[in-house]
């Protein structure tokens, strides 16, 4: 048996004409056509209830196989309620044929958005075929305002194909308003370009989420109190000054020695400005994330073998870079006995400290991390 079904997800007939629905019966379809077209005369959805006549008589008058007509419809804005409820209507439908032979289904729809049912009707029934009706003089204009609205509903692809867009549109009032400000306009055309540049780069290579969880990550931290918030900004700035004060070196050394400083004695003039820097900032981190693990009842004593370390490693770079370097004023010059001790002493400190916090552990175990 063949069933001729005309789709109507917003129901427009049983919204503006009070017929109930499902329809079935090639009469009870031809009067709530007429019934929508005496309330309505331009709601499409009459073309696909008079194609689903059309296709009705045309299917009787060729074929043997038995044929009905049914017009089903949904509920209006909401496509999930509409799906489900033609769902439900199909249902009764099929229910009341009340034949034993296999049921397929010709669908009828007026538009992309009417076809979104199909699956749910598959799963009810095998499809012969899908024939969508519009207007002549408006061929695909449904279909297109359809994608449209998809396309500005979908926050992916609105942020993929609008924000660019937006950018692009933005670059002649912003010349404009720059031309007022005597600001030149390459200037504002190099910012816009560095914008839509950096937001092309950034979606290319995926890195919003990274960005959204690390805003994410920094947001929990000043609603739940963390310290290692306010330390890891503490150890930007040390880094920074860090940085700064290894330049500075680098440039005194320079002017000493009068032409370009050899690599070794950069790097090592780098790395005695700034190690004391540098460790400060990691001393003040991991102190940050110790609190953290303690508040958290994490705690492990051996987490407070980190800030020894940091301390460890900065007195051997020191002593290995000072003595690395030429006898500069200002500069304390360092001997071998002095980088043996200083060698000596960072490892002493790196190894008694992870011994005194492992004897420590086994005797007083923390509580067992939650699981």
């Amino acid at each position: 048996m063949l069933l001729v079904l005309c789709i109507d997800l917003d129901d427009d007939v049983g919204r503006k004409t009070d017929i109930e629905t499902p329809v079935v019966g090639s009469d009870a379809v031809r009067e709530a056509a007429i019934a929508l077209a005496t309330v309505d005369p331009e709601d499409s959805d009459l073309n696909v209830m008079f194609q689903g006549l059309s296709t009705y008589d045309s299917l009787q008058a060729e074929d043997d196989e038995a044929v009905e007509v049914a017009v089903v419809t949904g509920v209006e804005g909401n496509d999930v309620s509409a799906n489900r409820t033609i769902g439900d209507e199909i249902d009764t439908v099929l229910a009341g044929l009340q034949t034993g032979e296999e049921v397929s289904a010709i669908v009828i729809t007026d538009g992309a958005q009417d076809e979104s049912v199909i699956p749910i009707i598959r799963s009810r029934m095998p499809i012969d075929g899908v024939q969508r009706v519009v207007v002549r003089q408006a061929q695909n204009l449904e279909s297109m305002y359809y994608t449209i609205k998809q396309v500005l509903a979908d926050p992916e692809t609105r942020g993929t194909i609008l924000v660019p867009l937006g950018v692009l549109l933005l670059i002649y009032p912003m010349v404009v308003i720059a031309g007022v400000f005597d600001v030149a306009g390459a200037v504002v055309l190099g910012l816009l370009s560095a914008l839509l540049g950096l937001y092309t780069l950034f979606r290319g290579l995926g890195l919003e989420d990274s960005i959204d969880a690390t805003a994410d990550r920094v947001r929990n931290g000043l609603y739940a109190g963390r310290a290692t918030l306010i330390t890891y900004v503490v150890a930007l700035a040390l880094v920074i000054v860090g940085g700064v004060q290894g330049v500075s070196l680098v440039e005194t050394v320079t002017a000493t020695d009068g032409d370009a400083a050899a690599i070794v004695t950069t790097a090592a003039a780098f790395v005695h400005g700034s190690v004391q820097w540098f460790a400060a900032a990691g001393i003040t981190s991991s102190l940050g994330q110790v609190t953290d693990e303690y508040l958290a009842d994490r705690f492990r004593w051996r987490y407070l073998n980190a800030p020894f370390y940091v301390v460890a490693i900065a007195i051997v770079l020191y002593g290995l870079s000072g003595f690395l370097l030429p006898d500069i004023a200002g500069v304390a010059a360092f001997t071998l006995p002095d980088l043996a001790i200083a060698l000596t002493v960072g490892t002493l400190l790196g190894v008694l400290s992870t011994l005194t916090f492992a004897v420590v552990e086994s005797r007083y175990p923390a509580a067992p991390e939650p699981a």
